[in-house]
């Protein structure tokens, strides 16, 4: 019989993604099957799944965890956020409509069939479900139609983990003030807590425990120290962006407000002798970078016009005249050449706007997006990589005859004739060592041998004995119920 449970959060970025992702490795390794399910997320970092549809990068994480591919059914409900009040709304994989925050609110319930179909059709071929929530049950303002939390929770009857985070501060007050606010029929549902990013002497915090258990009910299932290892793990959230120092190679990413599929980032951060800087908006453009990267981006004519904000035009063009290289992916490829079109106002208002120039090619946007696995071969040294294309829009021109990157025999992305500034359309290229090898030497680093599929993986089985260490796995276990149906 399949089982199912859930782990909510006490607030956003408590640390569930990753404790899924722990779990689902540590039981795939005692011999379950075991599925990663989160009923709605809110990311623009995306990943392509094997059947052709797109996902939260976490639920693809959460799957690779489990020993399996990423599925449409792994998140049924993707928002992908286009403005401050609005977001694309993907369903089940698929690019469903553009709606404002309030507008979603009032339809949001009747996605809950799609979501149920996913979840079931998921559990027929596993022993467990791990369901991950979304911000937090306490959100009860929220409450009325919701899919994400407590209303996934009730309507397919899967008992609840709730997880706190102490490196916040207040730990008591989440669990208990989530208690609180809660009515009777969801605060039942509620049958254990995790505390989450614990530093120091757990021992310490034996009488908190014993507090939010005597005020809640709720037995807990262990305190969780800080794993260090984390960063080393594809990151989702924002809020995961942080500068990582290395070696005198210097990479400089420009933090786009709508920054989308940054775990381009996360191989680069790998390697020791590269220093990954983040350049926060107010800041310049680095005059030491080696590399300029423009990552992708949810919207590209709003981030473009806050790189000029920014004066990191300015900055660029000085740094392309020093000889400095530049790469831009994907939102930040369409970026770099003349022009940018949306006739058809995929983006916003229909309009045309001059790009930064450093591409001879325009980009014309349109409302099909592609979404594509796929394997190609550096031009230059004749390296096979492997990535993904998740994009709207077609980019041509002069410079895209200087292709670098040939894709099925077909050439793929832009460069200009002196070869230091590119484009293309491929996320997740860094991921291939032999590629990101190649490309940093390129650059002028020296040789390497960091491995980076091997670092994820050794990660993810510390992950895995980590939460075997400090939490009680088989107590959790017999707290999950049957999946029905």
């Amino acid at each position: 019989m399949t089982k199912s449970i859930m782990i909510q959060g006490a607030g956003s970025n408590v640390g569930k993604s990753m404790i899924v992702a722990g779990l689902a490795r540590a039981y795939s390794k005692r011999g379950l099957r075991v599925a990663p399910f989160k009923p709605q997320n809110m990311s623009n970092n995306a990943a392509v799944t094997v059947d052709g549809g797109e996902i939260g990068r976490a639920q693809a994480l959460q799957a690779r965890a489990a020993f399996l591919e990423p599925r449409i059914d792994m998140n049924p409900v993707l928002l992908k956020p286009e403005s401050e009040t609005g977001a694309q709304v993907i369903v089940q994989g698929k690019r469903f409509s553009t709606l404002k925050a309030r507008d979603y609110a009032n339809m949001k319930q009747s996605l809950m069939p799609k979501v149920l179909d996913s979840f079931h059709r998921l559990a027929k071929d596993v022993d467990l479900v791990l369901v991950e929530g979304a911000g937090s049950p306490a959100e009860i303002n929220l409450r009325a139609g919701d899919i994400a939390n407590m209303g996934f929770a009730q309507a397919a009857n899967v008992p609840v983990v709730l997880t706190g985070d102490i490196d916040r501060g207040g730990v008591i007050a989440q669990l208990v003030g989530t208690h609180a606010v809660l009515p009777d029929s969801d605060r039942d549902l509620i049958k254990a807590f995790i505390i989450n990013k614990f530093r120091g002497d757990i021992s310490l915090f034996d009488d908190g425990l014993d507090e939010i258990s005597n005020r809640t009910g709720w037995q807990s299932m262990g305190v969780l120290p800080w794993f260090g290892d984390a960063w080393r793990l594809p990151g989702e959230d924002v809020m995961d962006i942080i500068s990582r120092p290395g070696g005198a190679l210097k990479i400089a990413v420009p933090r786009l407000g709508k920054i989308a599929n940054f775990d381009d980032l996360d191989p680069l951060s790998s390697e020791p002798d590269i220093t990954v800087e983040n350049i926060e908006p107010g800041r310049p453009l680095p005059g030491d970078a080696t590399l300029v990267l423009i990552p992708g981006t949810k919207s590209t004519i709003a981030d473009l016009a806050d790189f000029r904000a920014n004066g990191w035009d300015i900055d660029l063009a000085a740094h392309v005249r020093r000889g400095g290289h530049v790469l831009g992916i994907c939102g930040g490829y369409q970026m770099l050449g003349q022009t940018i079109s949306d006739p058809n106002g995929t983006e916003g208002k229909a309009c045309k706007v001059p790009g930064l120039g450093l591409l001879d090619v325009q980009t014309v946007m349109h409302p099909k997006k592609q979404l594509a696995r796929t394997q190609a071969i550096y031009l230059e040294t004749g390296t096979p990589l492997e990535g993904y294309e998740i994009h709207l829009g077609n980019t041509t021109g002069p410079d895209c005859d200087h292709a670098w990157l040939s894709v099925g025999g077909t050439p793929h992305g832009a460069a200009a004739l002196s070869g230091r500034v590119r484009g293309c359309y491929l996320h997740g290229l860094f991921a291939s060592d032999q590629f990101r090898h190649s490309y940093l030497a390129g650059l002028g680093a020296g040789p390497s041998d960091t491995n980076y599929d091997a670092t994820v993986e050794v990660t993810l089985d510390q992950l895995a004995a980590h939460m075997e260490q400090h939490l009680d796995l088989d107590e959790l276990l017999a707290l999950a119920g049957p999946v029905s149906g």
